[in-house]
């Protein structure tokens, strides 16, 4: 992990200063700058609320400050018993402040809003883009990683996008205002005010480290943790099955004693720090406050002309830290939009917008054809070799072959998820017309993957996924020619029945049948299933794959398959084995049938 994604919030300042102008020196600072404009594109839709924004903090910091003065002379009135102008001050010192919590309240409403629209506008576009990312691109990168960067990333660069700009206008704006409010009554009551603030940013400086190490400490073991829970989560039924919940339910305390160490000695530190930064602003405190007697006992200021400066002392102090952590601020949000654009700028998918001159033959079905196909995940690690293969119309053609060996490569090749380095694979039309298979053709596929593939919902929710507009009746069909009728007909509510996620409350052969109608719901003229069937018994397995061909005979149907009561049924069986994709003989895939 990178230095900037290991900065801390707390303070680290002088940290991500020093990064900035290393950033500078090796000339890549420039990658900051380009960061910052991906989020001023987004700003820039926001500029009008962004300058009403500043107007309004601008104008809430000046109330407040015009409350502390009218404060000052309210306490001098009561304290020197001039009440002539008593009620005006009073007047004064309630409107001011009803205005600082009323246009406080606004500019929370407004940063809300804006921040939640800006983190919705990235999350939309970079959803787009991640779907339409390469697929051998995309997986470079882990699911939890990718999650991580569409959400905490998002968030931080979102929170800031909006706030960033303004937060340093209004920062610099209450400690310049603050500063001279000060000045104006005492010039060394002003020194004293601001020397505390840097002071306490210095000590900081050396802490800091062992600080961000704890925090670290912290997170990894959270990290930790968290992965121990979600595993276990997800495997208890594995667990409850060799009645191993004992041993997890020690491991679990053992982790989270270890989590509890961890945390307790970052506590601790936490708190010696909080005493040893307390102690120094407590005599700094001590120093404006001594200060402030002496000129009281001298009789150069009055109460309400001391009250005034501890009250923006404290005020003065928050608006410096304020101003500097913008630096850690702007430097965290840089990181935070470079992983994201990273996610944006993975190549794209293939689009031949010809392909649309395909869909005119969907009625009369389509021939899919692979020649001489090399492909390799990595260079120089070959899963497909010189290879070809064509599935009919009208035909249930099988890939067979051991685990491993690239029959799922074969399907993703037929989507156009991924491209062959040599050869074509190709969509053909009755009259010789082709389109190479890209994500324009993948509308025209229908496609059940291996594993549950079945969400939280109804049964018909889980339908519509394919066809959003489909009828009661339609999807009724379609579970009937997948032989799914006969349960879902008696559950409660039939097809509004709810399921659990990855089908929860479905037997795993249910589950392969409404995934299977769900296909057949999609009506594509090519139908691919990758061990689909392997949770059915033989007998429904059969009437499934006669119920497809005979409903839809134009429908080319491919099946990767171990199961022999498939291969009875299949007009041609290809072998994948050792890279390479052999036609079988009708001897051989009898055979072969007879040897399952």
């Amino acid at each position: 992990m990178d230095e900037e994604n290991k900065m801390e919030h707390k303070n680290p300042a002088f940290e991500s200063l020093d990064i900035l102008i290393s950033r500078w020196k090796d000339g890549t600072f420039g990658e900051i700058i380009d960061d910052w404009k991906w989020i001023f594109g987004y700003s820039a839709r926001y500029k009008g609320a962004i300058a009403f924004y500043i107007i309004l903090g601008i104008f809430s910091t000046s109330m407040g400050l015009v409350s502390s003065v009218a404060g000052k002379y309210l306490i001098d009135i009561i304290t020197g018993y001039d009440t002539s102008r008593l009620w005006v001050v009073i007047a004064l010192m309630v409107g001011s402040t009803v205005f600082s919590l009323t246009f406080g309240s606004i500019i929370s409403r407004i940063s809300t809003k804006l921040s939640i629209d800006i983190n919705n506008d990235i999350q939309a576009d970079i959803f787009d883009k991640i779907v339409d990312a390469d697929w051998l691109e995309l997986n470079r990168y882990s699911n939890g990683d990718i999650l991580n960067r569409f959400n905490g990333d998002i968030g931080t660069v979102s929170g800031n996008a909006i706030s960033w700009l303004p937060s340093i206008i209004i920062a610099v704006y209450n400690f310049a205002a603050t500063f001279f409010v000060i000045l104006h009554y005492d010039w060394i009551m002003a020194v004293i005010a601001l020397g505390s603030a840097p002071f306490m940013l210095l000590m900081s400086r050396f802490l800091i480290k062992k600080q961000r190490d704890y925090s670290k400490k912290v997170r990894e073991m959270s990290s930790q943790l968290m992965t121990f829970e979600v595993e276990a989560i997800y495997n208890f039924d594995t667990i409850k099955s060799f009645g191993i919940a004992p041993h997890y339910s020690k491991k679990m305390r053992w982790w989270q004693e270890k989590f509890k160490d961890i945390s307790l000695k970052y506590n601790l530190f936490s708190i010696k720090t909080n005493i040893l930064m307390s102690i120094v602003g407590t005599l700094v405190q001590f120093a404006a406050f001594g200060y402030c007697l002496f000129r009281l006992w001298t009789g150069d200021i009055t109460y309400g002309t001391m009250t005034l400066f501890l009250q923006q002392r404290s005020s003065l102090s928050s608006a410096f830290s304020n101003v500097v952590s913008i630096i850690p601020s702007f430097l965290n949000s840089s990181v935070s939009a470079h992983r994201i654009r990273e996610l944006v700028q993975l190549p794209r998918e293939v689009h031949i917008p010809e392909s649309s001159e395909m869909d005119r033959y969907v009625s009369e079905g389509f021939r899919v054809q692979m020649q001489d196909v090399n492909f390799s995940y990595v260079e120089g690690t070959r899963v497909i070799t010189d290879s070809a293969f064509q599935a009919s119309p009208g035909e249930i053609v099988a890939l067979v072959g051991p685990s491993g060996e690239g029959k799922t490569t074969m399907i993703r090749l037929m989507l156009g998820l991924i491209r062959p380095q040599n050869g074509n694979v190709s969509l053909c039309a009755p009259d010789g017309a082709r389109v190479a298979m890209n994500a324009e053709t993948r509308h025209l596929f229908a496609y059940v993957p291996q594993g549950n593939t079945i969400i939280s919902g109804t049964i018909a929710e889980n339908m519509r996924m394919v066809k959003e507009d489909a009828t009661d009746q339609e999807i009724v069909d379609a579970l009937k020619v997948a032989c799914a009728w006969d349960f879902v007909e008696k559950l409660p509510e039939t097809i509004n029945s709810n399921v659990g996620e990855r089908g929860r409350g479905l037997s795993e052969g249910q589950a392969q049948r409404i995934a299977i109608a769900r296909a057949v719901l999609r009506d594509a003229p090519v139908l691919l299933l990758d061990e689909a069937t392997s949770a059915l018994d033989v007998t429904t397995e059969r009437m499934v794959l006669k119920n497809i061909v005979r409903q839809h005979p134009n429908k080319t149907c491919i099946v990767t398959t171990h199961r022999p009561s498939v291969l009875n049924l299949c007009q041609r069986v290809y072998r994948v084995m050792e890279t390479k994709v052999t036609e079988l003989s009708e001897e051989e895939s009898s055979r072969m049938a007879m040897d399952f």
